[in-house]
């Protein structure tokens, strides 16, 4: 927005001046308005590049004038100023804010004095940089993912294989304006380019309600004597009373004596926030709950903002049935036409092996899998056992075969002199687990080919499911109740029979079933977001991707 209050001004009124001198028309009708306005606006943009917004937009509306009529400001003027006075979104310290607020003021106010048709043509292109600002600010948010990426390549270049897909928000700025002028509402444009996947609009109102918590001074540091437990007394309890009220946590009840002693009614007003917040929800408040507890208003306005901006690049599709997997979450949900039908825990890639942020469709089922090794766990991890005991796969079943074709057959390992791939590019064996409950895919696994070789399986470490924080793989996901899962899949898929599948289980016979039904899977990362009971939820950075990119995020 700093662009046209540095430049637009003088460029623009030189251009206009000079037209002004040689014509001395007076414009007695919309068709003499709007052809004086066509010249002005073709000639005041032939300096501009070829591909600034101003040029482009134009161009496409055949330097017609968008906002400002002849006597009053246009329809599509009016949808604009007014989507943005009802967003509750902005930041009522920003230049945007600002600009929402005074520019139709100021247009208005040029239709009650006449002959300022220079002040006009200046203020239509004001409103034009105002138009692509708040959509570029609305629709597209405030993440560089070109500095992002950036960093992720970083990342790879250090031994961390990761991505991040994006998919470009569909919003047209240019064709939504001429389309304005063609007699659509504008107000109604903007209305519908808003995402609605993810549960957006329900995070987008959570944004809207902790700025107005900003606005009335958050929430007070919460203090405590020292870790306090079920029917202890502090006077840091007053505090914490008020501060789990200030978020909706705390109802409240008709037992509590609203003094220092921490009673029930407390108790579970801390368990709703530990559930909220990913702590584990014992009502004990301890050095973590407490540093969560005093986790700023303004930081979390923050996460918020941000996590609505990753929504936007997402994958759109809301489908008739729909896998997702929350990483920072630890969890997948099943959905059918947007209502949650099946949800479990899930163990992701740890930190330096992070799950890639993708979709995907699954398209086949796996029973008794065999766990093809990846090269890289070859080489980092399978090998150098070998070198220690040539007999090493044969105690984890791992079978070594001569390569990946029908005609391979396999090999003794201790034959191999295995140093010689240690480091190298290549590694001419294939290294398979036979499938089993050892098996490291466990059971079951559900395919989605990818160019990451990540999919969804079981997994005989069940233990590692009652953890918290559960990024504990090599990349792929791992389902708490694979066989859950499966039982979804055969209530409306016909090549997936539930009952005969159990059977194939109790053995070691492995079996493909592909899908007639294509499922599509994204894999996302939100570290707030609001879930299926409309509450707000909260979850750790596990891959440190909010302080990436909030390195290079826009302020507006």
């Amino acid at each position: 927005m700093q662009r046209w209050r540095k430049g637009v001004h003088t460029w623009l009124g030189a251009v206009m001046a000079i037209w002004i001198l040689q014509s001395g028309l007076l414009f007695a009708n919309k068709l003499a308005y709007e052809e004086h306005a066509t010249a002005v606006i073709f000639n005041s943009l032939k300096p501009q590049p070829s591909k600034s917004f101003l040029k482009r937009l134009y161009k496409r509306v055949l330097f017609l004038p968008i906002w400002m009529q002849e006597k009053k400001l246009s329809p599509a003027a009016e949808g604009l100023f007014r989507t943005m006075k009802e967003d509750e979104t902005l930041d009522s310290k920003s230049r945007l804010y600002y600009d929402a607020r005074h520019l139709e003021q100021e247009a208005q106010a040029l239709y009650g004095v006449p002959g300022n048709f220079l002040k006009r043509m200046e203020m239509e292109f004001k409103i034009s940089l105002l138009y692509e600002a708040y959509v570029n600010y609305a629709y597209f948010g405030s993440i560089n993912w070109g500095a992002f990426r950036a960093r992720i390549a970083n990342l790879i270049v250090n031994d961390v294989s990761t991505e991040w897909e994006l998919h470009r928000p569909k919003v047209d700025a240019i064709a939504m304006a001429e389309k304005a002028m063609l007699g659509q509402d504008m107000y109604a444009m903007l209305k519908k380019a808003v995402p609605t996947a993810y549960h957006y609009k329900a995070l987008q109102k959570s944004l809207a309600h902790y700025l107005k918590l900003q606005q009335k001074g958050g929430w007070k540091h919460v203090s405590l004597g020292k870790t306090l437990k079920p029917g202890m007394r502090d006077r840091g309890v007053y505090a914490l009373r008020e501060r789990l009220k200030v978020t909706g946590d705390y109802v409240g009840c008709s037992d509590s004596s609203e003094d220092d002693s921490y009673d029930r009614c407390l108790v579970e007003a801390v368990k709703h926030f530990q559930r909220r917040n990913g702590l584990a929800d014992d009502g004990v408040v301890g050095p973590a709950t407490l540093r969560v507890l005093n986790i700023p208003v303004s930081r979390r306005i923050t996460i918020l903002r941000l996590n609505l901006d990753r929504i936007k690049w997402f994958n759109p599709r809301q489908p008739h049935r729909h896998i997702i997997i929350n990483i920072p979450f630890f969890r997948l949900y099943f959905e059918q036409d947007g209502k949650l039908i099946d949800t479990m825990k899930v163990i992701t890639g740890k930190p330096n092996h992070p799950t890639p942020i993708f979709s995907d469709e699954v398209e086949m089922i796996v029973l008794n899998p065999y766990w093809n090794v990846p090269k890289s766990i070859i080489q980092k991890e399978m090998i150098p056992k070998l070198l220690r005991n040539p007999h090493a796969m044969a105690k984890e079943n791992i079978e070594v075969y001569t390569g990946w074709g029908k005609d391979a057959h396999k090999v003794d390992p201790a034959s191999v002199d295995w140093s010689q791939y240690r480091y190298s590019k290549t590694v001419p064996y294939r290294f398979a687990q036979v499938p089993g409950y050892k098996n490291a895919l466990g059971k079951v696994k559900f395919l989605f080919p990818n160019r990451f070789s990540v999919y969804m399986h079981d997994t005989p470490t069940k233990p590692l499911f009652k953890r918290p924080k559960r990024a504990f793989s090599h990349g792929c996901v791992r389902l708490e109740k694979p066989r859950e899962l499966l039982k979804t899949f055969a209530s409306f898929e016909k090549n997936v029979d539930f009952e005969k599948s159990q059977e194939i289980l109790q053995g070691k016979k492995n079996v493909y079933l592909r899908l007639k039904e294509k499922v599509p899977v994204d894999i996302i990362y939100l570290t707030a977001w609001v879930d299926y009971d409309g509450k707000l939820q909260f979850r750790d950075d596990v891959y440190h991707y909010d302080k990436m990119q909030l390195q290079s995020y826009k302020r507006w």
